[in-house]
């Protein structure tokens, strides 16, 4: 992988990473009724007791979606090897995360935040008007509390309220960041898509002002740290909206969306992120045919609504069978990390939509 200059700012001369695949982690358990349609888009965190859990979107038939709970088993090399199952910790509950048809809590992301002392999940709530981003806490990762959907504070200089939109692919930075205003903030990462032309025809795709590419890409808003010190509720209402990335390489044509949570790397603020190309040279089936890949984008630590260095070419693609054959063919899709000593750190990926593999991210100089 390379990196290029993006975003307007000067590019980094930082070293390139590479992803090396180490396996499947786990995959759907014969029998089981919640996992018919597939283990997947896993969440990650070292729990208080220094074990890695996972937190696979687990999918029953109908695409019905639970968020469960795995410790990680590791071989004597230090590689992921598999998982011991310590059942669900949240299911669609909540009217807003049911609709007429099915429901789902999908997708989580978690991100432990020291200056909280709480674990914060991120994840998508497949409700009666699409998917939109819930959020809630927890001390231990065995029990988790419901600060509810998040919501977006109207910003006149967009002259559209983000609220309209469905949203997916949130997640937050560990630590506050510096806000647009300069104050200390908690910053999270999110994916809106324009187009609501399936809620009614005569919707469309109005964009926000000064966007004129309707492709789904990558933003971030924030909340003020001071206003969370009293109460946690307060993370859920996001102000101070800004695009980060958008759609700018072949491989990633289609959209983009965050991937794995922040990390803090020496450049910056590194992410694995996905991109999407439609694939025209298949057979459609009951989903549109689509390929995703994933790559790298460093932000800068001043300003994280600033790009400043992404990959040119993407850091891994469906080649394995497992990557090329499943409940949505030819998906990499990275949602987890867990930093390793020695400048390595893991990253959890969905494998077409049905199994999880991990995958070793190194620098390569």
């Amino acid at each position: 992988m390379t990196f290029a200059e993006a975003g307007g700012g000067l590019a980094l001369d930082a070293p390139p990473f590479r992803l090396e695949r180490l396996g499947i982690v786990m995959a759907p358990l014969p029998g089981e009724p919640w996992e018919l349609e597939g283990v997947l888009n896993p969440a990650s965190a070292r729990g208080r007791d220094g074990e890695l859990y996972l937190f696979p979107r687990m999918v029953a038939r109908g695409n019905y979606s639970r968020i469960g709970r795995a410790r990680v088993l590791f071989d004597e090399g230090g590689k992921p090897s598999g998982v011991e199952r310590l059942g669900v910790v949240l299911e669609p509950d909540e009217a807003w995360e049911k609709n007429s048809v099915t429901g789902g809590v999908e997708d989580p992301r978690i991100t432990f935040v020291a200056s909280l002392d709480s674990y914060l999940m991120t994840y998508a709530a497949y409700g009666p008007l699409g998917p939109r981003i819930g959020l809630a806490v927890s001390r231990d990762l065995g029990t988790w509390e419901r600060l509810g959907p998040m919501s977006f504070v109207y910003e006149p200089s967009l002259r559209t309220d983000l609220n309209l939109y469905p949203n997916k692919d949130a997640m937050f930075f560990p630590e506050p960041v510096p806000g647009p205003d300069g104050k200390p903030s908690y910053a999270m990462l999110h994916r809106p898509m324009w187009n609501l032309s399936w809620i009614s025809p005569d919707a469309g795709a109005p964009l926000p002002a000064g966007v004129s590419d309707p492709r789904p890409s990558i933003w971030v808003s924030f909340v003020p740290a001071d206003a969370v010190a009293g109460d946690l509720r307060a993370l859920t209402r996001l102000a101070q909206h800004r695009q980060v990335a958008q759609p700018q390489y072949p491989w990633e044509r289609t959209k983009i969306g965050g991937g794995t949570p922040p990390i803090r790397v020496r450049e910056g603020w590194l992410i694995v992120y996905h991109g999407v190309t439609a694939r025209m040279d298949v057979h459609p089936g009951p989903l549109d045919p689509v390929r995703y890949v994933a790559g790298a984008i460093v932000l800068d630590p001043e300003d994280v609504s600033r790009v400043l260095s992404r990959s040119e070419v993407p850091l891994l693609q469906p080649e394995t069978k497992e990557e090329r054959e499943g409940t949505v063919p030819n998906v990499v899709f990275p949602t987890a990390i867990d930093v390793r000593d020695g400048g390595e750190a893991d990253v959890f990926y969905g494998m077409a939509d049905f199994r999880i593999g991990a995958a070793r991210i190194r620098r390569i100089t």
